[in-house]
C-alpha cells in the first residue's frame, strides 16, 4: 500500500477506538441519539481512510499501469465509486 499508512494506520485505531465505545454506550443502554451521532463520526473516520487508500491507489496503481491493466483499474475504481455513490 502507497497510502501514508501511519495516517492510515491511526485513523483506523480511531475507528476502532469509536467502535469499542458505541460498545459500551449499547451495554450502558445510552441515548439512540447519542449512539447514532458516534456511529457517523465512526463512517466519517472510515470514509477518511477509504479516500486515502484511493486516492494513492489513482496516483500509483492505476497511473502506472497500462494497456488492459489500466482498463481493468479503472473499472475496479468504477465499481467502487457506484459502491461509495
Amino acid at each position: 500500500m502507497t497510502a501514508d499508512r501511519q495516517k492510515v494506520v491511526r485513523l483506523l485505531r480511531t475507528a476502532r477506538g469509536q467502535i469499542d465505545g458505541i460498545l459500551k454506550m449499547i451495554d450502558d443502554n445510552r441515548y439512540c441519539i447519542d449512539i447514532s451521532n458516534q456511529i457517523t463520526a465512526c463512517q466519517a473516520i472510515l470514509s477518511k481512510v477509504n479516500k486515502e487508500v484511493l486516492n494513492a491507489h489513482l496516483a500509483n496503481c492505476v497511473l502506472h499501469s497500462s494497456g488492459n491493466d489500466a482498463k481493468e483499474k479503472l473499472s475496479e475504481i468504477a465499481k467502487i465509486l457506484d459502491q461509495l455513490l
